[in-house]
């Protein structure tokens, strides 16, 4: 819109999971947190449409990774 590009770096995990390296990572950590919208390339993800994880698949998930 303003015709500056923009970069965002930072790493994107639950802490204590290694940075995610795929699309698929990326989306089970988005459906398994609180982030309300995912971009991957030219696609814009937002969480309130997408299929919910089961409570049980998201505890699971973010239990599989030790707190530091």
């Amino acid at each position: 819109m303003t015709g500056c590009p923009a970069l965002v770096n930072t790493s994107f995990n639950v802490r204590g999971e290694p940075i995610v390296c795929t699309p698929g990572d990326a989306y089970r950590c988005f459906l398994a947190t609180d982030m309300d919208a995912l971009v991957i390339e030219d696609f814009l993800l937002l969480k309130e449409e997408q299929t919910a994880m089961a409570p049980h698949q998201v505890k699971d998930y973010l239990e599989r990774f030790a707190l530091d």
